[in-house]
């Protein structure tokens, strides 16, 4: 259970999403999401993980999480999970985190 509650849904959608801005300006192709909404630790770690190794180099990954350490943690297993961490935007109740696959 999250801070905002539990989420409805299928916990991840492969399909493209859009693009994004990111705060320092680089625009991206976002290639998959990861809906870990109303999820704890350490799923969407783990989640993230799945994506990454799932998907082709240079898919860029949002990860959708309203878990405060979760948010905090995803940055910092980019090194072991051949990804490189690319900005988060805080959105109304929860977070997205971008990551790319190296």
């Amino acid at each position: 259970m999250s801070l905002f509650g539990r989420k409805n849904g299928p916990p991840e959608n492969p399909a493209p999403a859009g693009k994004v801005t990111l705060p320092d300006g680089q625009c991206y192709t976002i290639g998959r999401v990861v809906d870990v909404l109303g999820d704890s630790c350490p799923r969407p770690q783990l989640m993230t993980k799945k994506a990454l190794a799932e998907s082709p180099s240079g898919t860029v990954i949002e990860v959708l999480v309203d878990n405060p350490t979760s948010m905090e943690a995803i940055p910092t297993i980019m090194a072991a999970t051949d990804g490189v961490y690319l900005g988060t935007i805080k959105a109304d109740r929860h977070w997205r985190v971008f990551v790319r696959k190296n």
